[in-house]
This record gives C-alpha cells, structure tokens and sequence, in this order.
C-alpha cells in the first residue's frame, strides 16, 4: 500500500498527514495550531510562526516512524505563503524525500483548498469554486489539477481578514472569525444599516474596506469598544455578517449567470462558517447547482488537502525536481490568472 506523505506549513498552522495513494483513504491526519501563542499579539507573528514549526513539525513526523517505508512520495506546500513558514515545510519534505529516495510534489496552497472537496473522494470536475479565507476571497472556474483560473477577486481585504479585524476593533480575541460568528447567532441583523460595498458598481469583484470603516465608525458612534454592552456586540456583529453576505451573494449571482458549469463549491476556513455556508447553499439552489463543500474538520489549512492534490499529482507523474521546489510568499492575484 503505497502512501504519500504531505506536509502543511503556509501560515500557522502545522499538519502533516498520509494518504494511500491507490484508495485515496486518508491513513493519519493531525495538526498542532498555533492560534494560543499569536493570539496575545492580534494576529500572526511571521518569526515566531517559523519557530514553531522548527519544533511542531518533527514531533508530527515522529510517530509515523513505523509507516517510513510504506511512503511513496512527499507534498508539500510552497506556494502562496509566509515564506518563512514555507520554508520550515519545504526543507522537511526535501530532507525526507532525499532521505527515502522518493520524488517531491510541490502544491500550491489554494489547490489544495480546492482538494479539501475531494478527501477521501474522486476528483470531481468542472466546478466553479468560491474560496474565502484568512488571505484570499476569490472565485475560481476549476476544469482540472491544472486548469484552476480566477474569474474574481478582492481588491482590498480579504473576507476572513475582515472578520478578524472587526473583531479587534470590538475588542475581541483572536482569531476573530469564529467569535464574531458567535456573537452573530444572537444579534439583530437589521440594527446598523451597513453599507453593502459595491451596490451601484457593475464590477464583478470584492471590496471589505468600505464596511470595515462603516463598523469602526458605528463603534465610534457607540461610544468606542469598551462602552459596547453584549447586546451591541451582537448586533453589529449579525450586522456585519449580513452585510458581507449580502456583498458577496449579489456579486456572485451575477458571475454565475455567465456560467455553464453544473457545480458549485465553498472552500477555505471561512466556509466553516454555518450561516456562509447556507448562504452559498441557497445560492446554488437557486441557480440549480449542485452544492459542494469539505468537511468542517478540513476548511482550515490541513495537510489532508495538500496530500489529495499531491495524490492526483502522482498519479499524473506531476513531480518537482529537489532544485525547482522553491518557497513563493503570497502576493495580490487578479482575474484571468492561473494558479
């Protein structure tokens, strides 16, 4: 049973994982965050993230021991990221495979978001694929492993970063998504008028900072964070949510109207979100699409993704020669590139 060894490391989260690569059953899967340690500093440390993966990812591999010989090839993340969290995962996986002699599969990070679809399941496409995340909110027209182009795209922050940043304006913890969704289950929806960003513009594209500001200034009119009652929370939190929602549901009817394609899929760690995921849900129903989206475990940056696309990889004879796999940090993408 040849397996494939797959190593995550792109922000701040350490996974490392098995696949067998003829079933595609996800063997081991585990990961060690390190949302503990930023969350004193509001956001991720790019130095500190690096360290502990220096020292989460080794103790990851150790248990596999056993497992070395049964390991066929080595994924692992090089593409977009902290190049100095990168870095850490690359240089495993080089050691690793030149270690066992077994050849290195290099993996784009948001590929591997698109694969978190397909754990433990066959690959499935054409899809038209929206992925909201800590860095990215885009939406991709998927045709292949290769053929993944993006149809659009945020021109300022990303969804996730959004949430994250509203949260510490209110004075909240990090990461910020998951307790702003929380707070927006027992909020008022319809209390602040926020603005939906991009109403009147027929640009098919995404763009948070304007409602960013419109909370920080509602804040501001609330007599700042540490004068907001629960209730206040709540309320601009469902208000901020709604918005967002609303924002990203007009501007991706209208792409869809454009489209052919019969599939349609949520992914990246905002899609753990239970209200987004309705939201998209509903859309698709609306459009007679079929709904895809990973499982809740595998939104998040995981190791199982990268290994699933790093399975197709393989089988492909896809691999990355030791000199080639190189560490690209993450930069602003526009429609009608290729990842």
């Amino acid at each position: 049973m040849p397996l494939l060894l797959s190593i995550e490391s792109s922000c701040d989260d350490s996974a490392i994982a098995l696949t067998d690569i003829e079933s595609k059953a996800l063997i081991h899967h585990r990961k060690i965050s390190q949302e503990r340690e930023h969350s004193r500093y509001g956001g991720v440390v790019p130095e500190l993230a690096s360290r502990l993966h220096a020292l989460s990812l080794p103790d990851l591999l150790e248990p596999l021991r056993n497992r070395f010989d049964e390991i066929a090839a080595v994924a692992v993340t090089n593409e977009p990221g902290l190049a100095v969290t990168l870095n850490e995962g690359v240089m495993m996986a080089k050691a690793f495979a030149a270690f066992k002699g077994v050849p290195l599969i290099g993996v784009h990070h948001l590929k591997g978001h698109v694969y978190s679809l397909f754990i433990e399941k066959p690959t499935r496409f054409p899809m038209i694929v929206t992925l909201l995340s800590g860095g990215h909110t885009m939406v991709l027209r998927v045709r292949g492993m290769d053929e993944m182009e993006i149809l659009a795209t945020s021109i300022d922050d990303s969804v996730g970063e959004s949430y994250d940043k509203v949260a510490k304006m209110m004075g909240l913890g990090y990461p910020g998504g998951p307790i702003v969704e929380a707070l927006a289950r027992e909020g008022d929806p319809e209390r602040f008028p926020l603005p939906v960003p991009l109403r009147n513009s027929p640009r098919i594209a995404f763009s948070l900072s304007g409602l960013k500001n419109a909370v920080r200034l509602t804040i501001q009119e609330l007599g700042g964070a540490e004068a907001m009652s629960e209730r206040d929370r709540q309320d601009l939190a469902a208000s901020f949510q709604r918005t967002v929602i609303a924002h990203l549901m007009q501007k991706i009817r209208k792409l869809l109207a454009q489209e052919t394609i019969d599939d349609f899929a949520l992914v990246g760690g905002v899609s753990a979100n239970l209200a987004m995921r309705s939201a998209f849900a509903k859309l698709a129903e609306d459009f007679g699409m079929c709904f895809h989206t990973a499982p809740l475990e595998f939104c998040a940056d995981n190791a199982a993704m990268i290994g699933r696309y790093g399975v197709d990889a393989y089988e492909a004879g896809r691999f990355t020669p030791p000199e080639a796999l190189t560490v690209t940090a993450s930069k602003k993408l526009q429609p009608g590139e290729k990842l």
